[in-house]
């Protein structure tokens, strides 16, 4: 894929979120599955997806991959109003032509709260190195405290695609092997973007 192709992509991501990221009415779901809120009420979950991906081989450096997790769940929470959040942005969800993104489906878990949880979508979608090219797209420009949240929501979305991408490799119920590629991806450029 070209640099112009990535930018692209990364820019059709952010005009997306952007444009979806709009205060929600009070009456709309906030609770997305554990997605959307404080981070801290899935911490018990990611270490356990995390142990089980561990244990069977799926991710190589763990405790890289639980830093980035800890340090989000760390960030100080989104104070802003509940937003409208897609809450499923993964492979099977985006359509792409050319090259870059031109749609995505799927808004069966729409609900509302903290945007990050559609900005991982950075670490989880896009090419290598286009992350910053999306969070200085999108508006308003995430501060740091976002920025952190994003990436543990990123190791969030990663260890499903994961869990779901193995399950596929060998014929279980609910896998998709298609998952796997940008499933291991993620982590990969989690940690190696990880601050030092």
């Amino acid at each position: 894929m070209s640099r112009a192709t990535q930018a692209e992509a990364a820019d059709a991501l952010a005009a997306f979120v952007a444009a979806l990221h709009q205060p929600a009415p009070e009456e709309v779901d906030t609770t997305g599955g554990g997605r959307g809120g404080p981070m801290a009420g899935s911490s018990e979950w990611v270490a356990q997806q995390l142990a089980e991906a561990t244990e069977i081989g799926l991710i190589p450096d763990p405790d890289a991959v639980r830093a980035v997790w800890e340090d989000a769940a760390a960030a100080p929470d989104w104070a802003g109003p509940a937003l409208w959040l897609h809450g499923d942005l993964h492979p099977a969800n985006v359509l792409t032509a050319d090259g870059t993104l031109c749609g995505v489906i799927d808004f069966g878990d729409l609900f509302a709260g903290d945007p990050t949880v559609d900005l991982a979508a950075a670490w989880t979608l896009l090419p290598d190195g286009t992350a910053d090219r999306l969070y200085g797209t999108y508006q308003p420009t995430p501060d740091a405290a976002a920025l952190r949240r994003a990436r543990g929501w990123a190791v969030n979305r990663a260890l499903v695609g994961l869990h779901v991408g193995e399950a596929g490799v060998h014929g279980r119920p609910g896998g998709k092997a298609t998952w796997s590629r940008p499933a291991h991806a993620a982590p990969q450029r989690l940690i190696a973007t990880a601050p030092r």
